[in-house]
């Protein structure tokens, strides 16, 4: 009945995840169940602690830090202190285990909250397992060597996108805390249904469309542009608002024009804040004549429809609001 008073106080329309998902999930286990996963979106302090308290997690994975949400937590040093709630509940060790980004300033600092143990990962030999010798493979994933101890293994994996290592590595850091075999891990990490938000997708027409529209912030974002400059074709970012930046808002859209800039042969913006991607882009040297700056994703569809070419390439992301997503759709039957 208390935890059931904090929750009612905690609740946050815009934090679906965690006000529906995460206790219906528990409700649903039974005894067959050896294992739960469960994502904790932070919103405001106190949230992850209930989460906690509700869940009783024994390994805890904080992936980074991020500015998304600073709009409502007011700063990046709140954002950590509310995920850092995670690690703060997690039982000492060996029972309990934090799995921490050792390349996240922010996130290695946590290590000194928790009375478990530490398990670090990373792209930094500093970390328990890390990587090196990345290489992006576009659509065919990323080949990258892992190391852990004395052992190196060389990894392909079908994950889109160099950022995706670091998907890679907190999965096998889970499973190596969990008692998994090399091989049951490896296995893992190839499978099929690894990729998880950014995908590709190929329009009736040719073109291939990389979807990222599940959200959108300024690491995010600079990752998919990332990617979209591995492949071949002309280069079409398509970009909407990223939103709950708070103080971050103006930098973190100016970045992403700056790499847009490098990467794309032509820059479409959706929204009032991607006008400043718009704006950054063109005072990094852009062009202004391959610049389109709209409002909405209808008039995003309608302009791509005319332009988009059997050859191009096309990623379109944004904050789920944005409803990117929808632009998607409508190039798929073309």
């Amino acid at each position: 009945e208390v935890l059931d008073q904090r929750y009612s106080t905690l609740k946050n329309p815009g934090n679906q995840n965690n006000e529906i998902g995460l206790p219906l999930t528990l409700l649903r286990l039974r005894s067959g169940h050896e294992r739960v996963v469960l994502e904790m979106g932070f919103y405001v302090p106190g949230e992850i602690a209930l989460l906690c308290e509700l869940s009783l997690p024994q390994v805890g994975v904080v992936t980074n830090i991020g500015t998304v949400h600073a709009e409502r937590a007011g700063s990046q040093e709140m954002i950590a202190k509310g995920k850092a709630e995670l690690i703060q509940a997690l039982p000492p060790g060996p029972q309990g285990v934090a799995i921490l980004n050792y390349d996240d300033p922010w996130v290695r600092r946590m290590a000194e909250q928790t009375q478990a143990q530490v398990f670090y990962y990373g792209l930094d030999p500093g970390a328990d397992l890390w990587a090196d010798g990345v290489e992006g493979l576009g659509l065919e994933g990323v080949r990258f060597r892992l190391h852990f101890h004395n052992e190196v293994l060389h990894m392909r994996v079908p994950m889109i996108g160099r950022h995706s290592v670091h998907t890679a590595l907190r999965a096998a850091a889970v499973g190596l805390v969990e008692g998994l075999s090399w091989q049951e891990i490896i296995n893992g990490l190839r499978s099929e249904h690894t990729q998880l938000r950014l995908v590709a997708v190929r329009a009736q027409n040719g073109a291939l469309i990389l979807d990222d529209t599940y959200n959108a912030s300024p690491d995010s974002t600079l990752a998919a542009l990332n990617l979209l400059d591995e492949l071949e074709g002309r280069k079409v970012a398509v970009l909407g608002d990223m939103l709950e930046l708070g103080p971050y808002e103006a930098r973190g859209h100016e970045m992403v024009g700056v790499r847009a800039a490098e990467v794309a042969d032509e820059l479409i913006t959706v929204g009032e804040l991607a006008a400043m991607i718009a704006q950054a882009a063109a005072r990094a040297g852009f062009s202004k004549s391959r610049i389109v700056t709209l409002e909405d994703s209808d008039q995003a569809i309608e302009l791509l429809k005319k332009r988009l070419g059997p050859q191009d390439v096309v990623l379109v992301k944004g904050s789920r609001s944005m409803r990117m997503d929808r632009i998607v759709a409508a190039l798929e039957s073309l």
